[in-house]
């Protein structure tokens, strides 16, 4: 068993991080996650949900305060796409039917404040490189198979 505090620390977060996104979806089970830093349309921490079938993901923000669910988790998929783009730094945006966009970042070592309690915030660098990759293998495979990709930037 690993003592280390850093470990313990990042698989306490990782499991907050788990916990909060599948509170909201219920067949959690068949989507990988990953720990997403919003830009714009919700800005802050997600964790991001992804399958390749069928092609989806749920971006389910989270409360930098207690690593909870913040709102309602967001489903895009083909029926709700609107625009999917890789942009210049490296970003996701995607934007849906009902007009909200969101641009996010998956970083491959995010820092994640965790609150011990009251007083007491510490950064935790979580490890996601792999995962990190796998996504945008995922956002490769999503943005070619969802329909009328050619008109997505």
């Amino acid at each position: 068993m690993d003592t280390s505090p850093d470990q313990n620390q990042a698989a306490l977060v990782k499991s907050k991080l788990h916990e909060a996104f599948d509170q909201q979806i219920p067949n959690f089970a068949s989507y990988n996650l990953v720990a997403a830093i919003g830009i714009a349309g919700s800005g802050g921490l997600k964790v991001v949900g992804y399958r390749r079938q069928p092609a989806e993901l749920v971006l389910a923000p989270v409360k930098t305060t207690d690593l909870s669910a913040s709102e309602a988790a967001i489903t895009i998929n083909n029926t709700n796409v609107n625009q999917l783009a890789i942009v210049n730094d490296g970003a996701y945006e995607i934007a849906t039917s009902t007009g909200r966009t969101f641009r996010f970042s998956i970083p491959r070592s995010p820092s994640v404040d965790l609150h011990l309690d009251d007083a007491v915030v510490v950064a935790v660098e979580i490890e996601q490189a792999d995962d990190a990759a796998d996504f945008a293998d995922f956002m490769d495979h999503f943005m070619n198979t969802v329909e009328g990709t050619e008109n997505f930037i």
